[in-house]
């Protein structure tokens, strides 16, 4: 497969208790275990980051598929809330998104939801991995 894009990071410090850097400079924060974990919850930790790039690819994702149906969102928005769970042999992630698309109607919004599922890479990634969960509403 041809890469399209790349890009990386390097984690210093004690991972979630450290600093996060990309090789291009756009990322370059401190990190920091949430309270709920032990920690001061004063940076940014791992589940955020993954949250926020789940949204957002996700709903390129969406709008990709809309515009292939010649569809026009407007006002569409993705939620996406990453969890960490307890499970026999440790931790592991679940991802809940919800999906907002006010100006189509409700089967109309499932369809793009659910063929936007297929082609966003987050959830290609996770597909089989982790419990993903997608929710359509209408606001």
């Amino acid at each position: 497969m041809p890469t399209i894009y790349s890009i990386d990071a390097l984690s210093t410090g004690a991972g979630r208790d450290g600093h996060v850097t990309t090789s291009d400079g756009m990322v370059d924060l401190e990190m920091r275990a949430p309270k709920e974990l032990g920690g001061s919850g004063e940076g940014f930790n791992p589940e955020q980051l993954f949250a926020a790039g789940y949204a957002a690819c996700f709903h390129s994702a969406l709008n990709s598929v809309a515009r292939q149906r010649k569809i026009q969102l407007t006002d569409a928005t993705v939620g996406a809330r990453v969890e960490l769970v307890s499970v026999d042999d440790g931790l592991q992630l679940a991802v809940h998104l919800e999906v907002v698309i006010p100006t189509q109607p409700h089967d109309v919004a499932q369809e793009l939801a659910d063929e936007a599922h297929q082609l966003c890479p987050y959830s290609n990634a996770t597909r089989g991995n982790i419990q993903v969960t997608i929710t359509v509403t209408d606001d």
